[in-house]
């Protein structure tokens, strides 16, 4: 139902800079809690302009035994991995320690100075532990992909097995780079765009392959060329610029001539490049493009790298698959988070060693943040196939300079692996869960989290201090 505002000049303030300073109180936490005055917040979410950000689904359910949350007993439900249902040759970290039954298992890789301790899956992310903010025990309350993947996403379980809330990406898109020429880019990614609380200039493009978008900005030369194009840019734009400039709602049409701006920037001769599967495999190599399943979201990695260099896109969201592992490919489970997590740790690397486009003096890693989450966990028992299935629990990793490195938050219970409390919220002690993960992302940056989440609580444990 469309929001009523009583008076059509208070529209046109802004608006967003008063809700975002009130994002704590909204909360049951105030911007003071965390030291922040609320002018202090504003500032904070005007700053965060410049920021770029990355949301990484890993599709079908993570076993966290195996990388965030490692379990190498048999306690309570737990079969640990063991070389009797893990393939360990490809896992660059197994250490053999002594398992049920005979069987070798795991030892926990816990990296010198690390407060950290991983399972072997974590792969070439272990050596950035001091980047990684580790959530823990995140209450899913749910074993369907499609609740999963909507909870984890946009904080609200589905209604009607339709997407109830806006995702993570579209929101940050929307209050941070609606001005950009691509706001956010979702590659297979579960991004939702509902409401009328966005700005619609900021809906995803949503594609199921990043080619699809340097296709469909091929033009011909055949009917007119690119001076023909920039003059009727020109004239679309000046006209709706006129036309603002008289009209009491001045939004939409200045978002008339964003968008035909916006086109014309797309055409511009480069750009088609930053979408080229066949190009960003040539010019990334960092990444593995010959991975088995973390393959296009090399490819996706890649495109996050050189559009964010040329400052074309706020926010891009991709999926990496391969964990939903019922039956005996459960073997290769650990493998496939090793791809993806050596996949993040490449695009850290690569972050650190590119300037930022905006900021002189600054890389792309001081600016850009990772968010990496699934739909739920597998289940701490392997069953008679051979595999794990769906359990209501979950991990996830921030990479961000605005949250805190070398750091694990919430827990689970020491036998059957099951969200345990990790604080006190406003109704008492109770484990943490997505909805408070995303309310304390937003809120990092300045975004007032109940304008857009029903649920959730800001964590002030998380984030580092301003």
């Amino acid at each position: 139902m469309p929001r009523h505002d009583p008076c059509p000049r208070c529209h046109a303030l802004p608006r967003r800079a008063l809700l975002r300073a009130a994002a704590g109180a909204a909360l049951g936490l105030s911007a003071g809690a965390l030291g922040l005055p609320a002018r202090a917040l504003a500032a904070q979410a005007k700053a965060a302009e410049d920021e770029f950000f990355v949301f990484i689904h890993a599709s079908g359910g993570w076993d966290v035994t195996l990388w965030a949350d490692p379990r190498n007993e048999a306690r309570g439900l737990v079969d640990p991995a063991t070389t009797d249902n893990t393939d360990a040759a490809p896992l660059r970290l197994w250490v053999d320690a002594p398992g049920p039954g005979g069987a070798r298992t795991f030892a926990p890789v816990r990296p010198q100075g690390s407060n950290l301790a991983f399972g072997p899956g974590i792969g070439a992310l272990a050596a950035l532990y001091d980047r990684l903010c580790i959530v823990n025990g995140l209450a899913m309350n749910t074993v369907s992909h499609p609740d999963g993947i909507a909870f984890a996403t946009t904080g609200r379980h589905l209604s009607g097995g339709r997407t109830a809330s806006s995702s993570l990406d579209a929101i940050c898109a929307s209050e941070l780079g609606a001005g950009q020429t691509f706001p956010v880019v979702s590659v297979q990614f579960p991004s939702s765009f509902v409401g009328d609380r966005l700005d619609r200039r900021a809906a995803p493009l949503m594609v199921a392959d990043i080619g699809t978008i340097s296709r469909s900005l091929t033009r011909t030369k055949l009917y007119d060329t690119a001076e023909d194009r920039d003059a009727v840019t020109a004239l679309l734009s000046e006209e709706a610029r006129s036309l603002a400039a008289r009209s009491s709602t001045t939004g939409t049409l200045d978002g008339f001539a964003l968008q035909a701006e916006g086109l014309a920037r797309m055409l511009k001769s480069g750009l088609q490049d930053v979408f080229s599967r066949g190009k960003l495999i040539q010019a990334h190599p960092e990444f593995n493009h010959t991975a088995r399943f973390a393959r296009q979201a090399a490819v996706n990695a890649a495109f996050a790298l050189e559009a964010m260099r040329r400052n074309v896109v706020r926010c891009v969201s991709f999926s990496s698959t391969g964990f939903d592992t019922h039956t005996s490919n459960y073997r290769q489970h650990a493998a496939t988070q090793q791809e993806l997590f050596d996949l993040v740790a490449a695009l850290v690397r690569s972050l650190d060693a590119t300037p930022h486009p905006t900021k002189a003096g600054k890389k792309l890693s001081d600016h850009t943040h990772i968010l990496v989450t699934s739909d739920f966990c597998r289940t701490p028992q392997i069953n008679t196939a051979m595999g794990r299935d769906h359990y209501p629990n979950n991990s996830a990793a921030v990479i961000s300079p605005r949250f805190r490195g070398n750091f694990s938050f919430g827990k689970t219970d020491p036998e059957q692996l099951l969200p345990a409390a990790a604080k006190t919220f406003q109704g008492g002690p109770r484990p943490i869960a997505p909805p408070d993960l995303l309310a304390t992302f937003l809120f990092a940056f300045g975004i007032a989290p109940r304008e857009h989440l029903r649920d959730g609580e800001v964590v002030p444990e998380l984030l580092r201090s301003p």
